[in-house]
């Protein structure tokens, strides 16, 4: 009598597990995420914390360009400070430059992005030159702006007179003037920076759903009536966001004021940057110019948590 012996059914092969410790580097998340944040903490730490803490370090001493040994000199600086009066000029200066800045580079880029999103032949050849004052290097730029503000050789004094504005041998004084030279730097600062704000308003308009803009057209609702019950209001945190690189390059530009005016004339246009650079940079007064630098933090982390609070109460409604 045969017997049959019955064979174990072959075993699936399965996933091999292996050891934690021998797991590849590109399996475990929390290198991965160490090794991916590295290089921004690298760069906050050495362009902004270390920086930020040398000008607290300076700000707090007597250094000096002659004399760089460090000696501890408490509040002295910052004192000094309140008592020189262009500080106070620069710190007006300050708040009306990014005010008037501020305002004209977000209208001014929501009118543009409107432009820059429409379907227009050219449209590349627009898009281009606008783009160009912005990646144009701002000390080119403005040297540019000098010529073209310049008291005899104008350009814009020659097509005056060619209207009539001026008479033939009337000059206007653009960077001579302290009201004409405030109002040519910040035109030179709102040409720079309205380019940006344009770009980062154009990514919200294109966001906007289509078929919201289409049901607005069919329910019978006009251009201004769209714009500002329904473009606005849905891309108000796009300009929120606009209106904060605004605020930071406004108020840490030095550029514009050094190459154009000086600060002058008699530090009519003299802001916390540029007064900062001049005492401590060329002035030789290190500590000095590290006080006057450190007055610009409260005032930019005042104006960020202003916008980021705007922009939360915004994305809340």
């Amino acid at each position: 009598m045969a017997t049959t012996t019955e064979r174990p059914a072959p075993v699936q092969p399965g996933p091999v597990a292996r050891p934690a410790a021998r797991r590849r580097l590109a399996d475990r998340d929390g290198v991965l995420a160490w090794i991916f944040l590295l290089p921004s903490v690298v760069y906050i730490i050495a362009l902004v914390a270390l920086p930020f803490g040398l000008a607290i370090a300076f700000a707090l001493s007597d250094v000096t360009a002659g004399d760089p040994s460090y000696d501890f000199a408490g509040l002295r600086n910052f004192a000094r400070a309140f008592d020189d009066p262009v500080f106070w000029r620069a710190l007006g200066n300050t708040l009306i430059f990014t005010g008037i800045s501020m305002v004209l580079i977000v209208v001014l880029g929501k009118v543009l992005a409107n432009i820059l999103i429409a379907d227009f032949k050219g449209k590349w050849l627009v898009r281009f030159f606008v783009l160009l004052a912005w990646t144009t290097p701002v000390a080119l730029s403005s040297i540019s702006w000098l010529w073209l503000l310049d008291s005899i050789y104008s350009p814009i004094d020659w097509m005056l007179r060619q209207v009539g504005i001026l008479g033939p041998h009337e000059n206007m004084y653009y960077l001579g003037e302290p009201g004409w030279a405030m109002a040519s730097v910040i035109a030179v600062h709102v040409w720079r920076l309205t380019p940006l704000a344009a770009i980062i308003m154009i990514a919200g308009l294109v966001a906007i759903p289509r078929d919201i803009d289409e049901a607005a057209r069919v329910d019978g609702a006009g251009y201004w009536r769209r714009m500002f019950e329904i473009t606005i209001p849905m891309v108000l945190p796009v300009v929120a966001v606009a209106a904060l690189f605004g605020a930071i390059f406004t108020f840490t530009d030095i550029a514009v004021v050094r190459v154009l005016t000086r600060g002058g004339p008699n530090d009519a246009t003299q802001v916390l940057a540029s007064w900062a650079f001049y005492r401590g940079i060329e002035g030789g007064d290190v500590a000095q110019g590290a006080a006057v630098a450190l007055f610009l933090f409260p005032l930019l982390l005042a104006a960020a948590i202003a916008i980021l609070r705007a922009v939360r109460r915004i994305e809340v409604r």
